[in-house]
């Protein structure tokens, strides 16, 4: 049976990067989200072209159908004063808010090498004890400052991070409060692990404690291109490690099973970080609609 709690969207990143800039340059806002919801998507996250007055945006969106669902909030626990990255929270939180979101996601920056000339499998930082404490004291922070105004909040798991790899993903999920979730990305751990099995173990672990969902794929040669020539993460971005869904390596019909049997209540977002000048945006967000509707009912 249909499961109408969830909902699908899609991020602008895939359209204009906001780690590399020069990627979508050339394409604006309103194309971006035309184009979304052209695909049959009506949801999406934040990006850096978007308007930040929520009045603008919010009418921009609703001509469209479309609303905010999450927006990525980059916490620094590791490298600044806690009550700077909660100050920062709180205003990012009050504009999610305001815009309808119920989930915030964010991951721990603050030492990442994601947006650096750094080889991403070799370079990846590793928590001290210290660290560790910092983090996890900030994100319970910052969950109860989520719950405040009815929200969520998930960690991203992501490359180039401290919580990136199954074993550090374990960790940080039996230090934190319940009330921090996960945002589990299907595309970010296959990279870390390396294989498919492990989409699937992480989901089946957590989907209790899943709270949104990013939908990407890979592509496993490039990745690992990006594993022998010690490339960094946007290397590996401009190459094309990443796809979306229908695209790459990843059967996502046996993850939308865990998710529709679990109860699952949120979004499913597409996410794929491509140079829109070789993967067409409208292109591909019309391969990845047509294959979740296939493959999830969706």
């Amino acid at each position: 049976m249909k499961n109408n709690r969830i909902r699908i969207g899609i991020a602008p990143i895939a359209w204009t990067n906001d780690d590399l800039p020069d990627l979508g340059s050339e394409n604006t806002f309103e194309q971006c989200i035309s184009e979304m919801a052209l695909a049959g998507f009506t949801g999406c996250e934040v990006g850096n072209k978007y308007p930040r007055d929520t009045a603008v945006l919010g009418r921009a969106l609703s001509l469209r159908g479309i609303e905010i669902c999450n927006a990525w909030f980059s916490a620094c626990f590791t490298t600044k004063p806690e009550e700077e990255v909660l100050k920062e929270f709180i205003e990012h939180r009050d504009f999610l808010c305001e815009m309808g979101a119920k989930v915030i996601g964010a991951a721990e920056v603050g030492n990442s090498i994601q947006g650096l000339n750094e080889p991403i499998f070799d370079a990846k930082p590793v928590y001290t004890e210290e660290q560790w404490d910092k983090v996890v004291k900030g994100f319970n922070k910052m969950a109860d400052l989520a719950a405040e105004k009815g929200m969520k909040l998930a960690c991203h798991h992501h490359m180039g991070t401290g919580i990136q790899t199954m074993e550090e993903i374990d960790r940080f999920m039996g230090s934190v409060q319940d009330n921090v979730y996960l945002l589990y990305d299907s595309g970010h751990i296959y990279y870390s692990e390396g294989d498919y099995e492990a989409c699937l173990t992480l989901l089946k672990k957590y989907i209790d404690r899943t709270a949104h969902v990013h939908l990407k794929d890979v592509r496993p040669e490039l990745i690992e291109k990006v594993r022998r020539e010690k490339l960094s993460f946007l290397d590996g971005v401009r190459l094309g490690t990443f796809t979306v869904p229908g695209d790459g390596a990843i059967d996502f019909e046996p993850i939308f099973k865990i998710i529709l049997e679990n109860d699952f209540e949120g979004w499913m977002v597409v996410e794929a970080e491509q140079d829109p000048a070789k993967a067409n945006p409208l292109e591909y967000a019309l391969i990845a609609r047509k294959y979740i509707k296939e493959k999830s009912g969706y």
